[in-house]
């Protein structure tokens, strides 16, 4: 559908749009001269499909779209799925539950019309819909298995897209074999009553064979994962030009005693940090130092334009798929240990009291004399507390600044709490490989001292410059996080009250904070948790200013990682004509563009490792069936509950009818699943001992069933 097609759907699907004739509407949508001809083809095509009329008294409208919208639709691992209402058209609601029979071909990301039903009782996320028309798909390319039938071709395309796998003709022109992971381009999308028809178009390898699973995901998600041979050149021609003479335009602090921290497997080092005191007024001078990348990636340039298009670099197990190339990315711009690197300082001066006293930014060069894993230096901290354990040799002038910087950031953190932050701590999944390079194990990864002095310099950072380039009145891609709806709080707050939790206000930040800290190393911490994170809404980039909630920071914008992410380079831009100028401009309009683009790659890039991560999970689950687990409830449906394992981080479902001895309804004002017979109860947080009994790696799903039971697991629909 064409941009001009797109405005006119959205805005004749507005609640307040009042049908009005076809000059009147491009007006309204601010098309004249020459563009108005196209605005014409645009709205014939339209009324030749059948989706918009002309009225008798000449007005534009929607054919039978009395109580519709347009929206974003997002299909769940359920079957069903959520409609995000364009936020234009102005509706009292945030999200349209669509049950699994009203869905009609649509797929994650695709533009949908739906008619909202009309009803008194709502879904707990919102009132249900039906998917009237896909305006526009998200995409035509998928990755899933081939495979042979009947002296037909298919393809079972990956995850709960699709209920039925796809026709394929002519699949030896790719060399297809049975088993083979491949990617298919869609002709004719698939719908509940037909089949779909795709061509192959790329052959991945043998399912199951190393490597293949991580092209499998990049595929799916559409990550560009080779840089253009003129990138690449620009690239190494920039490397040439490199020398470790520092620039007379810079402040020299290669002599500053200076350190990284970052994960053990990190591949690209942008931070460094260091910190002294004032013998004098005893203050604290913290230095924060990000890698200079504007100076390599010139606006405009070939880097630049393809770094903007990636918008930021993905972190897959055991594969990054970088936003530069690695001569920039795991090179020049990387803060190695021992190297004069170019970066921007911010300097910050703190009272004793970690209250900021004075900040200033700077061009400066550095040489990171220590790399440091977050786990060495919570080795060097215990060590030089109890005199015990092993730890890496550092020099005493080394161990006494991370001493200081652990006392700071203590200080620091504590000033945070005070003013209402939130603090989530969802679990982070670490895999464990074995010679092969098979998974033989996963875990949660430790979140401690280390990784807090980190966040708290990297925060104290971000937060300056956004404050400085507010205090110039400039646009800027802040990284805002607003606050949530009320309805959502209230909803978490009946939550949190069934589990024992007081909470007076449903607002009130400072009861969010006290629930999330007295749940900590609770068995319903992750239930929690993750039922406030849901009652949020996304942290995005936009211009527009907004408060960041979690953080409560009133000014927050993302300048620590300028590799990795692309609307820190914006804001290195800004503040490096600051820096040179004194002065700085912007585009309103672009900025907002760039901060929706930037936000869609950044989803794009957690869902990607989020699925790669849960599959190899998957894998290493299939070959445990039978294997007994203690696990945490951490979802509850009218279909059964999710539970959470205790020692491995993998979530099953344990399906109703299941369960033993009784029939179960699901009371959804408590998230508990209750026997009619027994009274016997499952809630959202309870303990549970479960069986691993089935796991479907095409449709990435794991079945748990309660220990000791039975009961067959319920016949699924196949897809055929």
């Amino acid at each position: 559908m064409s941009n001009y097609q797109t405005q006119i759907i959205s805005t004749l699907s507005q609640a307040k749009y009042h049908p009005v004739k076809p000059k009147a509407l491009a007006r309204v949508l601010g098309i004249s001269g020459e563009a108005y001809n196209d605005f014409k083809t645009a709205l014939k095509e339209l009324i030749t499909q059948g989706r918009v009329e002309i009225s008798k008294g000449n007005a534009v409208r929607l054919l039978g779209t009395r109580g519709t919208l347009t929206g974003i639709f997002r299909k769940s691992n359920s079957g069903h799925g959520f409609v995000r209402p364009n936020p234009d058209e102005g509706h009292k609601f945030t999200e349209v539950f669509i049950p699994e029979d009203a869905i009609h071909g649509a797929t994650t990301g695709d533009v949908v019309l739906v008619r909202v039903r009309p009803s008194r009782k709502q879904h707990e996320r919102g009132p249900k819909g039906d998917i009237v028309q896909v305006l526009e798909r998200s995409t035509s390319q998928f990755v899933g298995t081939y495979f042979t039938r009947d002296g037909l071709f298919y393809v079972r395309i990956d995850g709960t897209v699709f209920s039925h796998s796809v026709l394929v003709g002519d699949p030896t022109a790719k060399g297809a074999k049975p088993n083979d992971k491949v990617v298919v381009e869609m002709i004719r999308f698939p719908t509940a009553e037909e089949r779909g028809e795709a061509v192959i178009t790329e052959v991945l390898g043998a399912h199951g064979r190393a490597g293949v699973d991580t092209l499998s995901i990049i595929r799916a998600m559409g990550i560009p994962d080779a840089f253009p041979e003129d990138v690449l050149e620009e690239a190494r021609q920039v490397t040439a030009k490199f020398t470790d003479e520092i620039p007379a335009d810079r402040e020299d602090f290669t002599n500053t005693l200076t350190i990284t921290i970052d994960p053990v497997d990190a591949r690209d080092f942008d931070d460094a940090i260091s910190l002294t005191i004032d013998p004098k007024s005893k203050h604290w001078l913290l230095a924060v130092h990000i890698a200079d990348v504007g100076q390599f990636a010139k606006s405009g340039s070939g880097l630049d334009a393809e770094a903007r298009k990636r918008g930021t670099s993905v972190y897959l197990p055991q594969r990054v798929v970088p936003m530069f190339p690695e001569l920039i990315s795991n090179g020049l711009a990387s803060l190695q240990q021992d190297k004069v690197r170019l970066v921007k300082s911010a300097l910050i001066d703190l009272t004793p009291m970690g209250q900021k006293a004075h900040i200033r930014f700077a061009n400066s060069a550095i040489k990171n004399q220590r790399r440091f894993s977050y786990e060495e230096v919570s080795a060097v901290l215990a060590k030089a507390d109890t005199g015990e354990g092993d730890a890496p040799e550092v020099t005493p002038e080394i161990r006494a600044m991370l001493l200081h910087m652990r006392d700071l950031a203590t200080i620091m953190h504590k000033r945070r709490v005070k003013r209402g932050a939130l603090e989530l701590q969802m679990p982070e999944i670490g895999l464990e490989y074995d010679a092969n390079g098979k998974v033989s194990g996963a875990h949660f990864r430790k979140h401690d001292i280390s990784h807090r002095i980190v966040e708290e310099f990297m925060l104290a950072a971000n937060e300056a410059v956004a404050q400085h380039l507010d205090d110039k009145n400039l646009f800027f891609l802040r990284r805002v996080h607003p606050a949530p709806e009320p309805t959502k709080l209230q909803k978490f707050a009946e939550f949190a009250r069934i589990l024992g939790y007081k909470i007076k206000s449903d607002a009130d930040r400072f009861a969010q904070q006290r629930v999330l800290q007295e749940s900590a190393n609770k068995p319903e911490m992750h239930a929690i948790h993750y039922a406030l994170l849901r009652s949020l809404k996304q942290a995005t980039y936009s211009p527009d200013k907004d408060d960041h909630y979690a953080l409560a920071s009133e000014n927050y914008c993302h300048f620590t990682s300028p590799i990795r992410r692309y609307p820190d380079l914006q804001v290195h831009r800004l503040l490096d004509h600051l820096i040179r100028r004194g002065r700085a401009s912007s585009n309103l309009d672009e900025l907002r563009a760039l901060g929706e683009h930037c936000s869609k790659t950044e989803r794009r890039a957690e869902t990607a490792e989020r699925e790669l991560v849960k599959l190899r999970l998957l894998v290493y689950m299939n070959e445990r069936i039978g294997t007994d687990m203690h696990a945490i409830i951490t979802g509850v449906a009218d279909y059964g509950f999710f539970a959470q394992a205790e020692t491995l981080p993998v979530e099953g479902l344990v399906h109703i009818t299941t369960l033993p001895d009784d029939y179960y309804y699901f009371d959804d004002t408590s998230h508990t699943l209750v026997g009619q017979r027994t009274d016997r109860r499952f809630r959202l947080g309870d303990r549970v001992e479960v069986t691993v009994v089935r796991v479907d790696l095409s449709r990435r799903q794991l079945d748990f069933r309660i220990k000791g039971t039975n009961e067959r697991l319920p016949d699924v629909r196949r897809r055929r």
